[in-house]
């Protein structure tokens, strides 16, 4: 809080100004004046809260300098020094709204009191100006939330929109003017959540200050509505200009997205809607400013996983790899964010079928190694969504890295380890090399050894697991699709379709052409 002495005579404000502690009240003292016209000429660039003045000086009076700052500075608290204990005097100060009138023979404690006086007074009238301002952002804030976010009509309806949103809807006069809404979020502050609440709150005035605006402060995010007259491209170029200024200013990183924009304020919520969609791309795109228009005509990217990327994940899920693990998620998403028809939903897709490629090979080792699902293997499951504040590569990654490590650290434990990783090494790989030396490779053992351990967990040989493991994988095909047999054969690792004719019925006393009529013929009995 700031106070100025106004005096014609130096004795009197230069002793003023020394002999009371001005500091210790709380108050900054600012340079003498010695004339009211001196004072009058600082009064707006140097905007005191209080004003002590002689009442009798060379040129316009204290009284006079009284009435002229109250109009310039309505909350302006005066007071008289006067040499005359006039009572016309003291009617007069009265008239001009003068908050105390003093005599210069006043003690120094007297003064001071005078001061305090008024400073509470001021501090009283900036609390309740506060309450009043805050009421108000209350309503404004509560109108905003209903006109523009929720899109109640009967809000545009009500005739208070004008009287509200001054800075957005002006006078009503303009003409061909455009609305649009925006989204900003800013980072680049500590994490904390009042740091982020700073610079938002900061950021929220800037704007207010760089263009005529309304604006709704979440907890994250800023949604402003603007107007505008200037055409789209020139409107982005100054947007743009803005946003440098606040990162300049501020020391942050800026992330808008622009709405549709549109030419009547009933239309605003439309506006807002697009503005939210274009948002979800904020970690998806490389610019800081995504507008909707841009967007919208995107059809969309690949959306499931090849089957070729499917087999790569599986051996990288089997061998316990986070690097290579880490290396295959990037090269999804970012072969995807590369792609400029790329849309929030098509990534989306393609990240939940590569974390549902992940849950069916998990599915598929705990039953080669003679397991059901456990209450683990569930919590991990569900549909992967991604968020605005977490990259799709970390989202992906953490959700891949949570299956292969459920396998590995949980339930790969115990005595037969080395077994059921060779039981769910040959399950993802039936149709490539499953021989003995590969397999003893993959879980790092001798393949005499590996021999041994396998038979004891398992009860037959190895031979005779993976040839069993092969014909069931053959049945399922022979159930499900009309491939020829010597392609199912090929599916299982036999290139030699007579051999493999031979094996199958071995196991299934029925030829693979018996099997596939016999299992077509129970299909149709048992179809609705």
């Amino acid at each position: 809080m700031k106070i100025m002495i106004v005096d014609d005579e130096v004795i009197i404000r230069t002793g003023l100004a020394k002999v009371i502690k001005w500091e210790e009240l709380g108050l900054e003292l600012l340079e003498p004046a010695e004339s009211a016209e001196e004072a009058l000429e600082r009064l707006e660039r140097e905007r005191p809260n209080i004003l002590l003045t002689d009442i009798r000086m060379t040129g316009k009076t204290g009284l006079q300098l009284a009435e002229e700052a109250k109009r310039l500075l309505p909350e302006l608290e005066v007071i008289i020094l006067s040499g005359y204990d006039d009572f016309s005097y003291a009617q007069q100060a009265i008239r001009y709204e003068v908050s105390d009138y003093l005599l210069k023979t006043s003690r120094p404690e007297d003064i001071i009191k005078a001061v305090l006086r008024a400073k509470q007074r001021v501090e009283e009238k900036w609390t309740a100006y506060s309450q009043d301002h805050f009421k108000q952002k209350e309503v404004v804030n509560r109108l905003f939330e209903r006109w523009i976010v929720n899109g109640e009509t009967g809000v545009v309806e009500s005739g208070l929109l004008p009287a509200y949103f001054p800075r957005l809807l002006g006078d009503g006069h303009k003409k061909e003017l455009w609305f649009q809404m925006m989204i900003v979020t800013a980072e680049g502050w500590d994490d904390s959540p009042v740091s982020g609440s700073l610079l938002h709150f900061a950021v929220e005035n800037m704007l207010h200050d760089l263009m005529p605006c309304e604006t709704l402060l979440e907890k994250k995010r800023i949604v402003i509505a603007f107007a505008s007259s200037s055409g789209a491209e020139e409107n982005s170029r100054q947007l743009r200009s803005f946003f440098q200024k606040i990162e300049r200013l501020l020391k942050c990183k800026l992330f808008a997205a622009l709405g549709q924009r549109v030419s009547r304020k009933e239309e605003l919520h439309a506006s807002f809607l697009t503005a939210d969609a274009a948002f979800g791309y904020q970690a998806l795109i490389p610019d800081s400013v995504c507008d909707y228009t841009d967007i919208v005509q995107r059809r969309g990217g690949k959306t499931v996983c090849t089957h070729e990327e499917e087999l790569e994940l599986s051996s990288i899920l089997l061998e316990n790899d986070p690097v290579a693990l880490k290396g295959w998620v990037k090269r999804l998403v970012q072969e995807q964010l590369e792609d400029p028809q790329m849309t929030q939903e098509s990534l989306e897709a393609l990240i939940h079928s590569a974390a549902i490629a992940a849950h069916r090979w998990l599915a598929r080792v705990l039953a080669a190694t003679g397991r059901g699902q456990t209450a683990e293997e569930g919590a991990v499951a569900g549909h992967l969504q991604l968020k605005q504040s977490v990259q799709p590569k970390d989202a992906l990654f953490q959700r891949l890295y949570s299956i292969m490590k459920l396998y590995h650290h949980q339930l790969a434990e115990g005595q037969a380890t080395h077994a059921q990783k060779a039981m769910a090494y040959i399950e993802e790989h039936l149709g490539q090399d499953v021989g003995l030396q590969q397999v003893a490779k993959h879980v790092h053992l001798h393949p005499n050894h590996l021999s041994e351990v396998f038979k004891k967990e398992t009860g037959m040989t190895f031979g005779d697991y993976v040839t069993r493991q092969k014909i069931r994988r053959a049945m399922e095909i022979l159930t499900v699709s009309p491939a020829k047999v010597s392609e199912v054969a090929a599916k299982v690792g036999y290139e030699d379709v007579k051999y493999f004719g031979q094996l199958f019925k071995k196991y299934t006393g029925k030829t693979p052409s018996e099997f596939r009529e016999e299992a077509a013929q129970h299909t149709g009995q048992t179809s609705p």
